[in-house]
């Protein structure tokens, strides 16, 4: 028997859903596709210019820039150069306080093995030689004139030592004589050192001599020098120890003196030295 459907059946949502055609899955993986490969505003919008927090360039209108930046920045660089400095500073520091060190223990368990008999001239051309100076206690010092700034330094440092010990000490400082031996006898004539001198302590006994007279006499006082930032047109700066050296009436080493010394140090080691009973 055949049975018809009334027709008001067929407007029931349980089975029209049941009879509704079905979609095809290809057309609808195609659907998605086209939909998923346009980029949203939004997603667009986020892009941001590196290193700026702008929207999409500079000004949030323009298109985006990818500017490349380096890995070095100025702060970077200022923490180098500090750190740089610093590493020199404690190496000089460490040096000095090491030849200290050494310089103490040798006064106080013999002679040390620097110095040693030596022959130079004068300001007047005079032969001068270690046992010139027999009775005198002498503060030795190797420069040369055209030193820009260390030198002039630690010969007015001496000249002020030198002005304390005669105003505080008037018997111990006429036994002292600082000393200056260039470094560089192919430039410091005796005229040079003449002129050099006007600028310094009047006590300064100023000597020179040929190079293998000053060559003989730094390599007994251990006493480097070395040629720098030599110009085409042959001038050069020299590179040399920064050290006085302070000897007994007997031309013996009492004791030396660092560029981080203070004039009031000096002269306390100096006094020290100079009143020093081994008796007592």
């Amino acid at each position: 028997m055949i049975r018809f459907i009334p027709s008001t059946l067929s407007k029931c949502p349980t089975l029209s859903t049941r009879l509704a055609p079905r979609n095809n899955p290809v057309k609808s993986m195609k659907n998605m596709s086209n939909t998923t490969s346009t980029p949203s505003p939004k997603v667009k919008s986020a892009k941001t210019r590196a290193g700026t927090g702008n929207m999409d360039g500079g000004d949030g209108k323009g298109s985006m820039s990818m500017i490349p930046r380096g890995p070095v920045s100025w702060a970077g660089l200022g923490l180098v150069a500090v750190a740089a400095a610093s590493g020199v500073s404690y190496y000089q520091i460490e040096r000095e306080r090491r030849l200290e060190q050494a310089m103490g223990k040798i006064v106080s368990t013999g002679k040390p093995a620097i110095g040693g008999e030596w022959s130079l001239v004068d300001l007047d051309g005079n032969l001068v030689t270690n046992k010139t100076f027999a009775g005198k206690w002498t503060l030795l010092y190797f420069g040369f004139a055209r030193c820009p700034d260390i030198c002039p330094s630690e010969m007015v440092k001496i000249g002020k030592v030198m002005d304390t010990l005669k105003e505080e000490y008037p018997e111990i400082a006429k036994h002292v004589k600082p000393l200056f031996v260039s470094v560089d006898p192919a430039r410091d004539s005796l005229k040079a050192l003449r002129e050099y001198g006007k600028d310094f302590h009047p006590s300064y006994i100023f000597l020179t001599g040929s190079p293998e007279q000053v060559q003989q006499m730094a390599k007994k006082y251990r006493v480097y020098v070395s040629k720098a930032d030599e110009t085409e047109d042959g001038d050069y700066l020299i590179d040399h120890s920064i050290v006085v050296y302070f000897h007994d009436d007997t031309g013996d080493m009492a004791d030396c003196f660092t560029q981080s010394m203070r004039p009031v140090d000096i002269v306390e080691k100096v006094v020290e030295r100079m009143t020093f009973d081994p008796s007592a």
